[in-house]
């Protein structure tokens, strides 16, 4: 793909210091009742007993058309905490997140329905994602295929509780890598399977980077970063450490880590 000037790039996901605050309330109240809970919720926070976890603190990037971005940091650092501000799951606590068109976010644990077959969950994870029947009839095969969890029997026509959690979490992004999306968030994916998913699924993100979707990508496997991204976001501690190409923020992140 060829490269584009500054001027023609065209924005996605633009965060302007934004701020994600949790709230866990962590106070015993002795009765428990209904009267109690729904004071905690109006007083957010301010009475004693609620603690407030600053999730993500003063984040700001501009993502582009065409890119695909690594999120790295420890354990905790806020990057699904980023990605779910970004997905509109989460509100921000100040700052701003504006999108060009609408983030999907694909996530391991992301649920689908464990009584029904691997056959209706791509059925309605394609409607859920906004493809029609027609279209989900049309790649059907192609995401079975793709997910590789028929290679050793008839699989797709199995209720989901019988899958294993890799089984499950390949046919997750095999559903979602079957649209073209404006902004997908990749939540630890590549994860899972072995090496042969891997790389089709990395793969899968360079051909969406091509059809001018934004790509974000946590994952703690560095050389899977490497593989698929050209721009890394590494966050400690809710704050962004460093922006830039993937080799330059992943060999700053590793003197940091010590691996």
């Amino acid at each position: 793909m060829a490269e584009r000037t500054p001027e023609d790039r065209i924005p996605t996901v633009i965060a302007d210091d934004l701020h994600i605050v949790y709230r866990v309330n962590g106070a015993k109240t002795g009765k428990g009742s209904a009267t109690a809970a729904l004071s905690r919720i109006l007083k957010r926070g301010d009475e004693r007993g609620v603690r407030k976890v600053h999730a993500v603190r003063g984040v700001s990037f501009v993502a582009y058309r065409g890119e695909a971005i690594g999120l790295i940091g420890s354990n905790g650092s806020g990057k699904s905490t980023l990605l779910r501000a970004i997905a509109g799951l989460l509100p921000a606590e100040s700052g701003k997140v504006y999108t060009d068109g609408q983030p999907s976010l694909l996530g391991v644990n992301a649920a689908l329905m464990n009584d029904l077959t691997g056959e209706r969950n791509v059925i309605l994870g394609g409607l859920a994602m906004g493809m029609s029947r027609e279209q989900i009839k049309e790649r059907y095969q192609e995401i079975v295929d793709f997910s590789g969890i028929n290679e050793k029997g008839d699989f797709i026509t199995l209720p989901m509780r019988t899958y294993s959690s890799g089984m499950a979490a390949r046919l997750r992004f095999s559903i979602a890598a079957a649209k073209d999306h404006d902004v997908l968030m990749i939540d630890e994916a590549l994860a899972t399977g072995d090496r042969k998913f891997q790389k089709r699924s990395e793969e899968r993100i360079r051909e969406l980077r091509k059809q001018a979707g934004t790509v974000f990508l946590v994952s703690h496997n560095n050389k899977s970063i490497r593989d698929t991204c050209d721009r890394v976001l590494w966050l400690e501690r809710g704050e962004l450490r460093m922006d830039g190409p993937t080799d330059e923020v992943i060999k700053e992140y590793e003197k940091f880590t010590g691996k």
